[in-house]
């Protein structure tokens, strides 16, 4: 249980105040004695105590730092993990049951992602709760557990999975009434963004002071940003994490988009990181980087001493080629992912792998053989990056344990053949509730309320009428 608050008492050294390290660490604290003392020393008023829900949203509650710091206890109900995009709840079927006593479960806070809110006025903080029944059992379902329970999996095979995420999202004016068309920003040349500036530097620099606090505020919470570009898209930025642990650069996914967000709004303008936002523009993308290593060793499995690819590798992508198509309602979860998903477009829409071939789902980067790696390029920018690492991962996992060998890689374009990826969201619901394997790793609980949920949601997308319907049907049939 959390201990009580106590005052900081730094300890003098020749005269001078020295403050305990962990009080001066912009991220994360060893145990709650650590937490009142990191809390105390900032003057925090404030604490969020937070946790993704099936869509990637921040839920959770806001509290005092001083009721925090006492033995209070957090919940929330099941329901909220439930839930779909637009706040409905789906029926029971298909193996999925609401509950009827809609019980809270509990909030534990994860000391480890304890860091500051700085877009706030007053001071306050923020940490990234796992959730747990009334007895302290895993709540399977969540997303932050169904990462954890996919990481499990490789640690009871000796291996530690490692992953890069680069997340894709545009910048947009704002936008209060959704039945207009989203439109490019103008930056600090008072000229709406046009596209096709890909990597350009002057495309950055339109947007100088608003990148400035997306680094600032990145910087204030701990978060590090290995490179950040342009991308083809009219105002499509994208952002490169440095490699690591899986659940850590989830951690981070889903701080950087509250973060992106909010630097925006602060310059009155939307980020999005819905797929495909702006017709006749690239979608966005969320590619994934992932090598395994041996926990004995610490060496990258997917290659042999002499340098070159080992049976893991093959196997893994194997996995990957045999299973993500099953998977990819978890990397494309919305109508809106499948518009991306199309050959007249960047984004890979075959199972496929190659070296260093972007047109390919599964690509090879060049690199030495300690740092081989495959890129997942399937899953769009919308994804859960929870349960988008765990379903990547999943699949390679599988791959490694049934020994799955791949096709042989492609050397030309990928994306002229037929498309080998499911067409729509429910297709994608079908194939994923059918996969077995996939259901063994990912747990029971979690792939019948997540085809829930994702059945309710294409059911409230079919109530809309869309623009494209009044205009070709309306006075032609």
């Amino acid at each position: 249980m959390p201990a009580p608050k106590k005052e900081v008492r730094p300890s003098k050294a020749g005269g001078r105040t020295r403050v305990p390290t962990f009080v001066k660490s912009l991220r994360g604290v060893k145990n709650w004695k650590e937490a009142a003392e990191w809390l105390e020393w900032r003057g925090i008023e404030d604490i969020e105590c937070i946790t993704p829900d099936q869509a990637g949203v921040a839920r959770g509650k806001m509290m005092p730092s001083s009721k925090f710091t006492s033995n209070t206890s957090l919940a929330l109900p099941s329901a909220v993990f439930m839930m779909t995009i637009s706040g409905d709840y789906p029926e029971d079927g298909n193996g999925f049951a609401y509950p009827e006593d809609d019980g809270d479960l509990k909030l534990v806070p994860d000391l480890s992602t304890l860091t500051a809110v700085p877009w706030e006025e007053d001071p306050t903080a923020q940490v990234i709760c796992d959730l747990v029944h009334q007895d302290g059992r895993s709540v399977e379902f969540t997303p932050r557990n169904v990462l954890k329970r996919v990481v499990e999996a490789y640690e009871a095979k000796g291996l530690k999975p490692v992953v890069a995420p680069e997340i894709e999202f545009y910048l947009v004016r704002k936008n209060p009434d959704p039945d207009y068309p989203l439109t490019p920003p103008v930056g600090r040349s008072g000229r709406p963004i046009g596209g096709g500036a890909g990597y350009s530097i002057a495309g950055v620099n339109e947007f100088d002071e608003l990148i400035d606090d997306i680094y600032h505020f990145s910087e204030n919470q701990g978060l590090e940003i290995d490179t950040l570009i342009h991308e083809e898209g009219a105002g499509q930025l994208e952002i490169n994490l440095r490699h690591g642990d899986p659940i850590e650069l989830a951690d981070q996914v889903f701080l950087f988009k509250r973060t992106i967000r909010e630097a925006a709004l602060k310059h009155d303008t939307y980020a999005t990181f819905m797929a495909k936002p702006i017709q006749g523009q690239p979608g966005s993308a969320m590619h994934i980087h992932q090598s395994i290593i041996d926990r004995k060793t610490g060496k990258n499995v997917f290659s042999s001493p002499n340098g070159d690819e080992t049976e893991t590798f093959f196997n893994f992508i194997g996995g990957m080629q045999r299973h993500v198509p099953n998977a990819l309602v978890m990397f494309a979860p919305y109508v809106n992912s499948y518009r991306r998903l199309t050959q007249a477009a960047s984004a890979p829409v075959n199972n496929k792998w190659g070296y260093d071939n972007r047109t390919t789902a599964f690509r090879v980067p060049r690199s030495d053989p300690a740092a081989r790696r495959v890129e997942n390029r399937i899953p769009s920018s919308d994804a859960n990056p929870y349960l988008a690492l765990a379903a990547s991962l999943a699949c390679g996992l599988i791959g490694i344990t049934k020994g799955i060998k791949p096709d042989a890689p492609i050397l030309t374009t990928a994306n002229e053949a037929e498309i080998d990826l499911p067409r729509g969201l429910l297709e994608a619901v079908d194939l994923f509730e059918h996969d077995e394997e996939l259901r063994t790793i990912l747990g029971e609980p979690f792939v019948t309320t997540y085809a829930a949920i994702k059945r309710a949601e294409f059911e409230t997308f079919m109530e809309v009428i869309s623009p494209w319907e009044r205009e070709y049907l309306l006075l032609n049939v």
